[in-house]
C-alpha cells in the first residue's frame, strides 16, 4: 500500500526530506529498509508478516531463505536476521544490528537472488585493496581493519579447532578507554562463500550514501554535504532497482524450474514503490 502523503510518517520519503551526501557509508546509519524489503518482494519473495506485529518477514519462492526485520529496543540487539538452507541440507544463519547501513546489507540480500558462481569470489582482497590492514594468526584466525580503526571484520574460533564464525563490527571509543558498538554483523561459517564475499565487498565500497541531516548514529563521525540526488531522483533510482530485481527474480525462478523440472513459482505482487526514504 502506498503511504498516505497527508499522514506524517517516514514511509512518505524521499520527497519530504532534504538529503545530504554522507560518508563514510559504514557510519551513516540504517537508511531506508525498503531498499531491501521492496527489492526482495519485487523479486518474488512472499510477505509473511503479521500486520499487527512490528516486523517484516519475507520468504523466498521455495522457502529456502527468509529475511526478518524485527526492531529490537536493545542497542546491541539484531534487527535483521537471515536464515538459509542449501540444496545439500546445510543450514546457516546471519544477523545484523540496527545501524547496519541497508546499502551494505543489500549486497548480501541481492546475492540471494543469484546462483552461486563457479569460482568462489575473493573475500579479503577487496578489503586490502581498499587500504584495510590484514593479519592471520597461527590458529587460522583472520582479521581486517578499516583505516579509520572503527570498522573491523574477523573470522575466528573461540578455541583452536572449533568452528569458525565471521564477525563485523563498527565500534568507536567511548571516552572511558573502551569501545561503544555502533553496529555489528554475525555470519555463520556454513554460509555459501559467495554470500560472505558479497558482504565483505560491500564493506570495501567507499561510495557516499544519502541521509537526512543528523539522521546518523554519531554525527561527529561522518561528514554530510547538501549535494547528490534528491527527492524524485532517489525515487527513480529505487524504481530502476526494483525493475532489475524483478528481472533477477524471474531469471532465478526459470533457472530453478529447469533444474528441478517443476513449474516456476509465481512471483508475489509487490507493493507500489513510494521511493527511497531515510
Amino acid at each position: 500500500m502506498t503511504p498516505d502523503p497527508y499522514l506524517p510518517t517516514r514511509a512518505n520519503s524521499p520527497h519530504d526530506t532534504l538529503w545530504f551526501e554522507t560518508q563514510p557509508r559504514h557510519l551513516a546509519g540504517r537508511g531506508d529498509p525498503r531498499h531491501i524489503t521492496q527489492a526482495l518482494r519485487a523479486a518474488g519473495w512472499t510477505n509473511r508478516s503479521d500486520p499487527d506485529f512490528p516486523h517484516v518477514l519475507l520468504a523466498s519462492p521455495h522457502y529456502r531463505h527468509t529475511v526478518v526485520l524485527e526492531p529490537d529496543p536493545e542497542p546491541t540487539g539484531a534487527w535483521w536476521r537471515i536464515r538459509g538452507q542449501e540444496e545439500d541440507g546445510r543450514r546457516w544463519y546471519t544477523e545484523f544490528g540496527a545501524h547496519t547501513p541497508v546499502e551494505i546489507l543489500a549486497h548480501l540480500t541481492d546475492a540471494l537472488l543469484q546462483p552461486a558462481p563457479e569460482q568462489t569470489p575473493p573475500i579479503w582482497s577487496p578489503l586490502t585493496a581498499a587500504g584495510w590492514s590484514y593479519e592471520r594468526d597461527e590458529h587460522g584466525n583472520e582479521m581486517a581493519r578499516h583505516p579509520d580503526g572503527i570498522l573491523s571484520l574477523e573470522r575466528w574460533a573461540v578455541e583452536p579447532g572449533e568452528t569458525f564464525h565471521w564477525r563485523a563490527q563498527a565500534a568507536a571509543p567511548n571516552g572511558g578507554g573502551g569501545l561503544r558498538r555502533i553496529w555489528h554483523a554475525y555470519l555463520d561459517e556454513q554460509m555459501p562463500p559467495h554470500l560472505i564475499a558479497a558482504f565483505t565487498t560491500a564493506l570495501a565500497d567507499t561510495e557516499p550514501v544519502q541521509r537526512a541531516m543528523y539522521d546518523v548514529p554519531h554525527s561527529h563521525l561522518v561528514t554530510q554535504e547538501q549535494r547528490g540526488p534528491q527527492g524524485e531522483q532517489l525515487a527513480e533510482a529505487h524504481r530502476v532497482r526494483l525493475k532489475a530485481m524483478r528481472a533477477a527474480g524471474r531469471k532465478a525462478r526459470r533457472t530453478a524450474a529447469l533444474t528441478t523440472g517443476s513449474p516456476a513459482p509465481r512471483a508475489a505482487p509487490a507493493a507500489p514503490a513510494s521511493g527511497r526514504a531515510r
